[in-house]
């Protein structure tokens, strides 16, 4: 069974942790997590784009001339789309994206991104976040003896605000609790940081 080095808080190797090889299979589907990112980024976008259509625009009530007799075409508006300053046609509204995947499709991309980070040696797992570091400073040391300075994604088991503030202060890294994680957060980082009780509830919540 494939091991990962359990780390402590200075980057030094404390322990050893199996990976469960039904989750941790080592196969990635490329296709499958570009689709899934790509429906992650179309809910992201804002879509508020806008246009007046004719109900929209002011004026135009009165009719411009007589229906007969003038030799013109027949006009109702002057908020016609044809004339200027009138309405638009089939115009940009906002709308929220539709995009949609299966749970299972999710869990499967989350897990072949996982394992694509364990094949690139970026996934780290740490015995447990010290609580000393939940100050900026003291968290990126702690990033820095764990050589996951660059844009790192820490995942632990249970919502904690000092490792969330701490995060925030530093330029690409990122906070997350392993049920709120997904394949888009693992592939926009290049190292993962997983406690080792996170880990195994992950792993735990995907078997059930």
């Amino acid at each position: 069974m494939k091991s990962i080095s359990v780390l402590d808080k200075k980057g030094k190797v404390a322990a050893k942790f199996s990976l469960d090889e039904t989750y941790f299979d080592g196969k990635v589907n490329k296709p499958l997590l570009h689709q899934t990112v790509l429906m992650y980024l179309d809910r992201q976008r804002k879509r508020t784009a806008s246009t007046k259509t004719r109900r929209d625009v002011r004026g135009g009530g009165r009719k411009p001339w007589r229906q007969k007799g003038t030799g013109r075409a027949r006009v109702g508006t002057i908020r016609s789309p044809l004339w200027r300053g009138g309405g638009v046609v089939f115009g940009p509204h906002p709308t929220q994206s539709k995009a949609k995947l299966p749970k299972s499709i999710k869990s499967l991309a989350l897990k072949m991104s996982l394992n694509g980070k364990v094949k690139d040696n970026e996934l780290v797992v740490v015995d447990k976040i010290p609580e000393g570091e939940s100050k900026t400073k003291a968290f990126a040391l702690f990033l820095k003896a764990l050589k996951a300075e660059d844009k790192p994604l820490v995942v632990l088991e249970k919502h904690n605000s000092d490792i969330l503030r701490a995060t925030r202060n530093i330029p690409g890294a990122d906070f997350k609790t392993f049920n709120n994680i997904s394949a888009l957060d693992v592939l926009r980082h290049k190292k993962v940081i997983f406690s080792k009780q996170a880990l195994e509830n992950l792993i735990k919540s995907r078997k059930e």
